[in-house]
């Protein structure tokens, strides 16, 4: 076997290792693109139904649809706090008052997110609801009838006028985890770097806090 032979079969393998390199690589970021497609679509669909159930919720407090059982509706908030609030409302258009009683728990324990949170949903005296869904933020703003901030937990919950809900949703788990070398002041989540993270910021107004 001569030297070119011999220099064609090395040249031939290496094109071909090269070629066999190419393909992985691409299948490999074939696969990540398909599941971070994947993990944003899981969480806009999160989003999508969470805040749904929010919106509807929030939309309707002081609502029933026996007028006379809530004369004042500017007293149907109960409790209003940065990460809880409690309300009435007609739920099931009844004409009977439910009592409904959002409240962030504690870390979520069964994901390895280190900030996800479990979001309550409570009626009446019921099991509350639990829903898993990713969610590391659920805070509350609420406004007067001038558009001023009013300080949490609100001492007159009759002075809401208007409530600014902000929802955060992450992923489970990251995509990949990438170990970095952390400053004293950066807690330990932040070795997780690809988390994604959705927001939503809404500003309800009620119809009903506005019968003052």
């Amino acid at each position: 076997m001569g030297t070119s032979t011999l220099f064609d079969i090395v040249s031939s393998t290496m094109v071909a290792g090269i070629l066999l390199l190419m393909v992985l690589r691409l299948n490999m970021q074939a696969n990540e693109a398909s599941a971070l497609y994947n993990t944003n679509l899981t969480l806009q669909e999160n989003m999508t139904a969470l805040v749904g159930i929010i919106e509807h919720d929030f939309r309707r407090i002081g609502y029933c649809k026996d007028y006379t059982k809530i004369p004042e509706p500017t007293r149907s908030i109960r409790i209003a706090d940065s990460s809880r609030i409690r309300f009435w409302l007609d739920v099931d258009n009844k004409g009977t008052v439910d009592s409904i009683y959002y409240y962030l728990g504690d870390l979520d324990t069964s994901t390895i997110n280190p900030r996800d949170r479990i979001l309550y949903r409570q009626v009446n005296t019921s099991p509350p609801q639990a829903f898993h869904m990713g969610v590391t933020v659920f805070h509350l703003r609420y406004l007067g009838a001038e558009g001023d901030t009013l300080i949490t937990p609100v001492a007159d919950p009759r002075e809401v006028y208007l409530i600014d809900i902000n929802v955060g949703i992450e992923a489970p788990a990251p995509f990949q985890v990438l170990f970095q070398a952390q400053a004293a002041h950066v807690g330990p989540d932040s070795v997780h770097a690809d988390f994604q993270q959705f927001w939503r910021q809404i500003r309800l107004a009620a119809r009903n806090l506005r019968n003052r």
